[in-house]
């Protein structure tokens, strides 16, 4: 059964075109293609950037933190009550106006201190500055440096230039040292990033983040099985370069350097724009739709890969509707807060100090870059 399985899995016909079998692609003639067996070893570098990330956060961004400023709020924890706790695990972490009212009844309190608690019970689990910090250090140190590395791999490249010699010869096309590693640390990378996405800092995209993680994972794959290795190296360096400028935006953020953080942030706003909703479609999409038909007939991979490419771009359109939304806030200068704010835990410290001053003040938000993977 699972040899029939996997048989139909690998079919020739539905990763190469008409006419070609896994035969074709052996090692010969001075040609070297891309293995299946290749990918196996990237789930150990996944583990292993894993472990790299952990030193890197604690050696290198910690006190890179330190001397840019970043502190962190102190946080009032709220005292334990097992009738509050109870209805935060097991109900709601946001009652309603009712639900307060038989709370404070249950537990003698005034709705006004249970909402306190709640507030303040909410804002324990809430990531700190300095883990938001440390994230956006290491996703930018990485970008910054595979975007260098695909530049350098791209560089020399005739089908850099002109992606019509993407495929020219395909699928016979030699596999580079140079493309080898970038693609498996590359891929290792989004791999770590799955493994560690329920610890990391989770955000109101979380779900459109895993189908981002699983539709470049997949592509990626793919486009190594059937020797689409051309033109997933482009995929890769166009993808990197705005995410270069947005984590390090989002790090002088939690610094509290916010000028240049909103100058930054038009910057990568305009990067974004142009890589990942005109470059994106009308280079590389038009490069894997139009120009394969002419080579070789559409078969069920060519149709596959396109697919992925389709659904990545709907996730640029959601995202690019985010930041334009966040930059035209900013440009009106209502950029008070955005959808991901930490509003609650700066309400609960000026209120705090509100009630010690006798004035119950209402505090401002702080702001958040907009995280665009």
């Amino acid at each position: 059964m699972l040899q029939t399985l996997s048989d139909w899995f690998w079919w020739d016909h539905l990763w190469l075109p008409r006419n070609l079998t896994w035969d074709d692609l052996q090692d010969r003639e001075g040609f070297v293609y891309a293995k299946i067996s290749h990918l196996y070893i990237t789930v150990l570098y996944a583990l292993l950037l894993m472990v790299v990330r952990y030193f890197f956060e604690r050696l290198i961004a910690t006190p890179l933190a330190k001397v840019l400023g970043v502190k962190d709020q102190v946080r009032l924890k709220a005292t334990y009550n097992p009738v509050l706790e109870n209805f935060f695990v097991s109900n709601s972490k946001h009652p309603n106006k009712s639900q307060l009212e038989g709370l404070s009844k249950k537990c003698s309190y005034s709705v006004r201190m249970v909402e306190r608690w709640f507030r303040r019970r909410r804002n324990q689990d809430r990531p700190s500055l300095m883990k938001k910090f440390r994230e956006a250090c290491w996703r930018c140190t990485f970008y910054l440096l595979a975007f260098i590395g695909g530049i350098a791999v791209l560089i020399d490249k005739p089908w850099f230039y002109d992606t019509w010699e993407v495929w020219v010869g395909y699928p016979k096309q030699t596999l580079l040292p140079s493309q080898y590693w970038y693609y498996i640390i590359e891929l290792s990378f989004y791999l770590s990033l799955l493994f560690s996405i329920a610890s990391d800092v989770k955000r109101k995209d979380f779900k459109e983040q895993i189908i981002h993680h699983l539709a470049t994972i997949i592509l990626l794959s793919f486009s190594w099985c059937a020797n689409y290795i051309r033109v997933g190296t482009l995929v890769m360096v166009v993808h990197d370069s705005s995410d270069i400028l947005l984590e390090f935006a989002k790090m002088l953020n939690y610094a509290g350097w916010k000028s240049i953080c909103n100058s930054l942030f038009v910057v990568f706003a305009a990067v974004f724009i142009i890589t990942r909703l005109v470059i994106f479609p009308f280079w590389i999409i038009h490069c894997t739709w139009v120009y394969p038909v002419h080579h070789y007939p559409p078969f069920f991979g060519y149709y596959f890969f396109n697919v992925m490419l389709v659904i990545l771009q709907i996730l640029h359109i959601f995202w690019a509707y985010l930041i334009l939304r966040m930059l035209a806030k900013f440009l009106y200068s209502k950029l008070d807060g955005d959808d991901r704010s930490d509003k609650e835990e700066c309400e609960e410290s000026d209120e705090d100090e509100g009630m010690k001053n006798g004035t119950g003040a209402r505090g401002s938000l702080s702001v958040n870059s907009q995280h665009a993977h």
